[in-house]
């Protein structure tokens, strides 16, 4: 009965990764079009739409491969997926990390407003990424 659980779970948050990266995409089209259409040259915004819709872009077609992989698990392969979550959740907090570090040099440096809205899209995504995998573990946690 856990596998059927499991794969529920894993679908759940496959789906939601999505939602994300559309949303992701969407935003940045967006405010990238709005910044067009106002002839614009807000460096800040467009380098934040820019990262937005490419990490957008990025997590639809990594959890749309990941969809097409989906299939009950066994034991050993519910730890080897808390495994993978673990490490991504670690490289979350790293992309978060880096972003701060871009955004706190670009204003140290500059301010290079460019710099600072991408780093602030680069934080936003880190962080929702691990909320994201946070949120699976912490629902496999009673599957264990």
């Amino acid at each position: 009965m856990w596998a059927d659980t499991l794969l529920v779970l894993e679908r759940e948050h496959l789906q939601r990764l999505l939602l994300w990266g559309v949303l992701s995409i969407a935003t940045g089209t967006s405010l990238f079009a709005r910044l067009a259409w106002k002839r614009s040259d807000a460096a800040m915004i467009r380098h934040f739409a820019i990262q937005t819709a490419v990490w957008g872009g990025v997590v639809v077609l990594s959890a749309a491969r990941s969809w097409q992989r989906l299939a009950p698990r066994d034991y050993a392969g519910m730890q080897e997926l808390v495994n993978t979550l673990w490490l991504n959740t670690g490289f979350d907090v790293g992309y978060a990390a880096v972003g701060m570090t871009l955004a706190l040099t670009a204003w140290r440096w500059g301010p290079r407003l460019g710099a600072i809205g991408a780093g602030t899209a680069v934080i936003v995504q880190g962080i929702a990424f691990a909320i994201l995998d946070l949120r699976l573990i912490t629902a496999i946690g009673p599957l264990r």
